[in-house]
């Protein structure tokens, strides 16, 4: 479970949106409200959860979108998977190129997703398969180094212009990676107005919570560079100085000025 202190951590962040907690249920949540709206795309359950409290789920007959086909709860419709719409939304120049999205999205194996529950994070109760947030670029500058802060791993951003939704809620917890779509680029967000342009959506799963919780916690949310007091110049130019000695000792040279990088 995500603890108290993670969740201040992520509202201290002060996104525009607050961030969800989604899980993927086999079986029904017990002791959760269903979605009781009209159906809709399964991009747009998400905000349903940022503007609205308390934890809700959805299944397969609410979703009008690809959504139940990467959560695995519909195959793959052959028109749609043979790309024709690609070339009539003039999103691509042929079925071919279109085609190739069905043949490699990151789908759940099929049967194992009926239900997608849904909170902010904030008023989350139960251990999250995702994280899902929506940042301006302060806090996703911040939020993203806290993914790298501790394992060192590459900042990925892997979708394609249509369908994102399966780059941002399956495949992150298929590949254990966050990945990361910038608003303004989506055919479905776009087409829906989900979101003003220019936003990061962040993906957590799973598997790197704990460590971005950990890293959010120890991690100078302002680096040195950026600290404009005297007292951080100061030890900052200490450091720097420092590069030059270790630098002298290994008999090498060694960028140290103002510019230098990691």
């Amino acid at each position: 479970m995500i603890s108290q202190e993670s969740k201040k951590l992520f509202e201290k962040l002060n996104m525009p949106y607050p961030a969800v907690a989604i899980k993927f249920h086999v079986c029904r949540p017990q002791g959760v409200p269903k979605y009781s709206g009209e159906p809709k795309a399964f991009c747009e359950f998400l905000h349903d959860a940022q503007i609205n409290e308390g934890s809700f789920y959805m299944s397969k007959e609410d979703e009008t979108c690809n959504g139940q086909v990467i959560l695995g709860m519909s195959d793959k419709p052959p028109v749609s998977a043979s790309g024709q719409s690609g070339p009539d939304f003039e999103m691509y120049r042929q079925n071919a190129a279109n085609r190739r999205i069905y043949q490699e999205m990151p789908v759940l194996v099929r049967g194992t997703c009926n239900y997608v529950q849904f909170a902010r994070l904030s008023e989350c109760d139960f251990d999250p398969d995702l994280v899902m947030c929506v940042a301006d670029m302060k806090s996703a500058y911040i939020l993203l180094r806290a993914t790298s802060y501790i394992s060192g791993d590459f900042w990925e951003s892997r979708s394609t212009p249509v369908i994102s939704c399966c780059w941002m809620y399956t495949y992150p917890v298929i590949s254990g990676k966050v990945n990361s779509i910038t608003t303004g680029f989506y055919h479905g967000l776009k087409r829906r107005k989900m979101y003003p342009e220019g936003l990061k959506m962040i993906a957590i799963p799973f598997q790197k919570l704990d460590e971005v919780c950990t890293a959010l916690g120890e991690m100078p949310w302002t680096t040195i560079a950026f600290r404009e007091d005297e007292e951080s110049k100061a030890e900052l130019a200490r450091r720097m100085a420092h590069w030059k000695e270790m630098s002298e000792e290994c008999g090498a040279a060694e960028t140290s000025g103002p510019s230098a990088e990691v």
